[in-house]
């Protein structure tokens, strides 16, 4: 599909951390075109590539370039790298104390994927960090948490804690005093996408990755890059930035077991949220297609037609990184994602039933009525619909 617009094809060309040659060429010719500077840094916040934006035009010498336009990319850059400087040593912190209390945890995104793929901690954007967890963790993992200033982001009771566990895959913890958030994961995606991504530890491999003059354990880069598509294709890949993620890795670990990936993603019904990622990563990034992905792409003409939705509302006019699709309860987009005809049956029941925090807020209930709220839910989202419905 073709990027008519000279601000999206200028960020394209910046939003990544290699430089060469002919890519700085390319930048150059960009600069000579009229350029909107108050819509590219916009889009660029929006998307959270902006130390991408800096990292290359800041090696650029151009008098294209609008005044002030580097002197903000500096600031902002310089103040996402203290940024990610204090929430590094925040991951170790409590790295060190979930191991004294013998809770296994596995850190990924955030600063670990910084290095992993970027190779420089400040050229990503991020501001939560990301754990997986076995379930049975969970909640004393959280006590940990609270020990730290960090609290619950839903207003649960305990007994509502405990019981929602078995319906989500993921808590997040905020710390008001500086606005840091924790997630603990112990599920992939199982609401919006119903992918059989299992938690337990012996389906990933994991490797050693250099971070802050330490070492954390984390996925390999096959299992980080099927991760970081269904986590993409959940959020509909609104962000250019998730697609970068997936450039990054692609280009920093060129060593990738291809095969073993496929052959997983097929066993896991994710196939086409991967080839979804990595034809986004060529057709944006221009990241090389492996043959094995290659001729998966062939046999899924679906994983094409998503591709080009994505783009274009990437980089739609009136669109930002939220609410480039309307809501609804069905996400057709979901749907399409997802290739096996149990999944998408799995889905459209798991959203009309399976209870989300709306429903344990919108009504407080003792411990031996809780599994009303999975009936509570279907009431819930009719009422909705009908009042819609008559207010349209």
């Amino acid at each position: 599909m073709t990027i008519d617009s000279p601000e999206a094809r200028l960020l394209l060309c910046c939003a990544r951390s290699r430089r060469d040659p002919e890519q700085s060429a390319r930048i150059e010719a960009l600069l000579q075109e009229r350029i909107d500077w108050d819509y590219l840094l916009r889009i660029a916040r929006n998307h959270r590539i902006m130390p991408l934006l800096s990292w290359q035009l800041n090696a650029i010498s151009s008098e294209s370039i609008a005044n002030g336009v580097l002197d903000k990319l500096r600031t902002y850059s310089h103040n996402n790298g203290l940024r990610n400087l204090y929430l590094t040593g925040e991951l170790f912190r409590i790295l060190r104390t979930f191991e004294t209390h013998g809770i296994a945890v596995v850190p990924y995104k955030g600063p670990v994927l910084a290095a992993y793929a970027y190779g420089n901690l400040a050229l990503r954007e991020f501001d939560d960090l990301d754990f997986l967890v076995r379930r049975q963790d969970i909640l004393r993992a959280g006590e940990l948490l609270a020990a730290f200033g960090y609290l619950l982001g839903y207003r649960l009771t305990r007994a509502q804690e405990a019981a929602f566990i078995r319906y989500a895959d993921q808590y997040f913890y905020v710390r008001d005093r500086d606005r840091s958030v924790v997630e603990l994961h112990w599920g992939f995606a199982s609401r919006a996408l119903s992918f059989l991504l299992s938690t337990e530890r012996q389906w990933w491999r994991f490797e050693r990755v250099s971070l802050g003059g330490g070492d954390v354990l984390t996925f390999s880069s096959e299992d980080l890059l099927l991760i970081l598509c269904v986590h993409g294709s959940m959020h509909r890949w609104e962000r250019l930035q998730w697609v970068c993620d997936i450039a990054e890795l692609i280009n920093a670990h060129r060593e990738l077991d291809w095969g073993r990936l496929m052959e997983k993603a097929t066993a896991m019904g994710c196939r086409r949220a991967l080839l979804l990622g990595i034809l986004l990563a060529n057709e944006l990034l221009g990241v090389t297609i492996p043959e094995k992905a290659a001729r998966g792409l062939q046999a899924d003409p679906v994983a094409k037609t998503l591709a080009g939705q994505v783009i274009e509302w990437l980089f739609r006019e009136d669109a930002d990184s939220q609410g480039l699709f309307e809501e609804s309860l069905f996400q057709p987009f979901h749907i399409k994602v997802l290739e096996r005809l149990q999944d998408k049956v799995r889905y459209c029941a798991r959203q009309v039933t399976v209870p989300s925090m709306e429903e344990y807020d919108s009504l407080p209930l003792p411990a031996y009525l809780f599994p009303a709220y999975r009936l509570l839910r279907p009431v819930r989202l009719a009422g909705k619909y009908v009042r819609k419905s008559l207010s349209s």
